[in-house]
């Protein structure tokens, strides 16, 4: 079943006065925005114009979906309590939209929470363009949401594409920049107390702020493994026939002591545990999946690093964690534990025969990018035959979060050195019954800000 998430919003200048509303659907599983709705409604008061919220979003979820899940999340304590039973609907003017409300969907798909108001500034910057556009006599329409956005949504732009590509300097995936200021900050936390504490959650958030890519690795898999990946990316939609998607959210798991230290660490030996920056971001990513409520199954790599990551989810969650061997970094051969300076003054010919190839293998027999790519095939094929139509969680690692990604994609193998995946980041990829894949997210890691 697919699940989405509505946010809604209503607010009157005046109370009663001008009004207007605006509701936003988000897919659950990625935090995409899938459709916005915004109306100036004339003269009402503000409980009224969150109603018309409500209802709005709900509809808009409907066309979508009629047979989806839908979490709505309002700051009107009013009509989330009423919504949900708790208290009676007495007005005159909300018994008609609330029952109106209550017949787009089933009430056994519908769930309501509380959510306060800065939570909730999409839905609330749609209303107040709505009553601005209503001030204008005109109604609101798409361009009124996007122009506010298109200035930054072209300097960003700008700035990525400006972005020159660092030099190898270690190993392949880690963006580990601001660790040393996290680490810190955690440090005095356990001496300083309560306000050491919040500082160690801030140094947390500038980390990703901060992170940058620590490149080194090679090429990512052979040409072969791409042909012989059954999973394409499609046009990014899929008839509404094909039925709900499986969809894998890729989690890496936490920063490890090996991470700051830009060191190999792969299957081969080295089997580090989280370290306290690990085990703190692996607390905040567990506790924004609750938040969002969709993984239904947790599956993770056998290593230390991301068992322990998947246990802090697990127990947020209330669910089991099944390992999956076939979701294992890549072993790394003798080069596990070393830095990437130290591979190129020990084994120059290898590592430089590594970067070429895809074939190659690391010194001491270690895993090729093209068989690691052959194996998260072959793993891939498996988990969306038996998961169809479920949201599961991938607890694993740089390796193969980017070997999903660039499979789906259809992408050439030194896409990975265009791929920046930072500790306790999300991402996630959707698979269709028609063989169509979907990437619905990379890289997310807004979950560790405080």
């Amino acid at each position: 079943m697919r699940e989405f998430i509505v946010e809604a919003d209503g607010g009157s200048r005046g109370n009663p006065g001008p009004a207007g509303y605006g509701s936003v659907v988000i897919d659950a599983a990625t935090g995409e925005t899938l459709m916005e709705r915004a109306e100036y409604i004339g003269v009402a008061t503000n409980n009224v114009a969150e109603y018309r919220g409500l209802l709005a979003g709900l509809r808009a979820a409907h066309e979508l979906d009629p047979a989806a899940s839908v979490h709505v999340r309002m700051d009107s304590k009013l009509v989330v309590e009423q919504m949900s039973g708790r208290w009676k609907i007495k007005h005159p003017d909300m018994k008609p939209l609330a029952m109106e409300a209550g017949r787009v969907y089933p009430a056994e798909q519908v769930t309501y929470e509380w959510i306060p108001r800065e939570s909730n500034k999409h839905a609330d910057r749609l209303a107040n363009e709505a009553m601005d556009a209503g001030k204008r006599g005109e109604q609101w329409s798409a361009s009124d949401s996007t122009a506010e956005l298109d200035a930054a949504a072209a300097a960003a732009a700008a700035a990525a594409a400006a972005a020159a590509v660092p030099e190898p300097v270690g190993p392949p995936g880690d963006a580990v920049a601001g660790a040393a200021k996290v680490r810190a900050a955690l440090g005095s936390a356990a001496a300083g107390g309560s306000r050491s504490a919040s500082a160690a959650s801030s140094a947390v958030a500038s980390s990703r702020r901060g992170a940058v890519e620590v490149q080194g690795g090679g090429a990512a898999a052979a040409e072969a493994d791409v042909r012989a990946a059954k999973v394409v990316a499609g046009p990014g939609w899929a008839p509404a026939d094909m039925g709900a998607p499986a969809t894998f959210v890729l989690l890496r798991h936490g920063e490890t002591p090996l991470t700051p230290q830009k060191r190999f660490s792969g299957s081969g030996g080295t089997d580090p545990s989280l370290s306290d920056v690990g085990r703190e971001q692996a607390e905040r990513v567990a506790a924004a999946l609750a938040r969002r409520g969709t993984v239904q199954e947790i599956l993770a790599s056998p290593l230390t690093r991301t068992r322990e990551t998947a246990a802090a989810v697990a127990e947020r969650l209330g669910l089991d964690v099944t390992v999956e061997d076939g979701l294992r970094e890549t072993d790394f051969g003798a080069w596990e534990g070393l830095t990437f300076a130290e591979v190129r003054e020990r084994y120059p010919d290898d590592l430089n025969t590594w970067l070429s190839d895809p074939d190659a293998e690391p010194t001491g027999g270690g895993e090729s990018f093209a068989a690691t790519a052959t194996r998260i095939a072959a793993t891939r094929d498996k988990l969306v035959a038996a998961y169809a139509g479920r949201t599961v969680l991938l607890v694993t690692h740089v390796t193969p979060i980017k070997t999903f990604v660039r499979l789906a994609l259809g992408a050439p193998p030194e896409s990975l050195f265009r791929m920046e995946l930072s500790a306790a980041s999300l991402s996630a990829v959707a698979y269709y019954a028609d063989g169509n894949a979907s990437v619905r997210l990379f890289n997310d890691t807004s979950h560790l800000r405080p």
